[in-house]
């Protein structure tokens, strides 16, 4: 699979988030932002930005499965970069129409690389996985919660969603 993320983008990179100056000062950033409830960006998340996908200092010792399954997601982030143009995507991600509570942006590009998430756990591990309740609402709460930033407060909306791609998995 990074054989063929890198044919699709030549400056494709993964680079450890623990080396990097701009993911620790973001780290800081979202511990400010969301008073201290948002302490996992270094050690739970992989950041894509532009052509570069930062990952956790654990990412060597992840199951290979559980690294296909990320890098699914981040591709979409790679595509939606190569699309908007990184100026672009950051300015929609981070502020459009807010920071916080009702970033739609954050939440639709959110929403491309969960589907791809959700479609690749139902590949590697089965329908039944990705219906299971606690996967549901881990996904849901990556939009309600802080690790986001709050992104999207309609958890109905986001239900339905949810629901709507377990559909087409299912089918």
């Amino acid at each position: 699979m990074l054989d063929d993320i890198r044919r699709e983008f030549p400056r494709f990179r993964i680079v450890p988030k623990p080396e990097s100056r701009l993911q620790r000062a973001i780290h800081w950033g979202l511990l400010a932002v969301t008073a201290g409830r948002m302490r996992a960006y270094m050690t739970r998340y992989q950041t894509t930005m532009g052509s570069t996908v930062y990952v956790t200092s654990d990412w060597s010792e992840r199951t290979p499965d559980e690294r296909y399954i990320t890098m699914r997601h981040e591709r979409v982030h790679l595509r939606q970069f190569e699309e908007w143009g990184p100026p672009i995507m950051a300015l929609l991600y981070l502020l459009v129409p807010a920071p916080m509570g009702l970033a739609w942006f954050r939440a639709r590009f959110e929403r491309e690389a969960y589907e791809e998430t959700i479609r690749a756990a139902a590949e590697v591990h089965g329908a039944a996985y990705v219906r299971d309740p606690e996967f549901r609402d881990g996904v849901i709460g990556q939009f309600t919660g802080a690790s986001y930033g709050w992104m999207w407060p309609f958890r109905r909306g986001l239900e339905r969603w949810y629901d709507g791609v377990l559909a087409e998995v299912s089918a």
